[in-house]
């Protein structure tokens, strides 16, 4: 998967918080702990490329070598974490909602590629529904819908039948991004 710009900041909002954390605990020792736990977490959720990088990073390590075997969605965490130390400036903003029209491209590659049996795309998805899972309202439901669109449920009705309105009008927008994936 190639990222055009727009996506990339839309994998940097996605994980503002990790990004954001990482350079903190760098600044805080004692918000380390907490950070180690959510590392332990996400390595056990197959991200151990990923973690093993920040790792790195926590070690002291700052050279481009550090993107070597990385993914790029990886890749770009990687980047924005080491953005982040040079220039505090640069770090996402943790709180800001993820760009909703972003989203549903972003989701549809994923589960297009997931559906085509693309391991990576599949364990970011499990990775972000269990984000979202951890949240209230739209976004814990819309989660549990995206097991039945990369198993290939198309029917909007079926998928948005427990949604609000913002959760309605995601899931449409990835269906409608969804056909013009499949139709190539």
């Amino acid at each position: 998967m190639n990222f055009a710009p727009e996506k990339q900041q839309q994998v940097i909002q996605v994980h503002a918080a990790l990004i954001v954390n990482v350079v903190n605990a760098l600044n805080d020792p004692s918000i380390m702990p907490g950070l180690q736990e959510v590392l332990k977490a996400s390595a056990e959720n197959g991200w151990e490329n990923l973690v093993n990088a920040i790792q790195k990073i926590i070690k002291g390590e700052r050279d481009s070598s550090l993107l070597k075997g990385l993914d790029e969605e990886d890749s770009i965490i990687v980047d924005a974490i080491l953005r982040g130390i040079q220039n505090p400036g640069s770090l996402p903003d943790p709180n800001q909602k993820a760009d909703a029209s972003m989203a549903a491209p972003m989701f549809a590659q994923l589960i297009h590629a997931a559906s085509t049996g693309d391991a990576q795309a599949l364990s970011t998805l499990g990775s972000m529904a269990e984000q979202m899972s951890n949240t209230q309202g739209d976004m814990a439901r819309f989660s549990t819908l995206l097991k039945p669109m990369v198993d290939g449920e198309r029917d909007v009705d079926k998928l948005c039948s427990k949604i609000g309105p913002q959760g309605e009008s995601l899931v449409v927008s990835i269906l409608s991004e969804l056909a013009k994936l499949d139709s190539h």
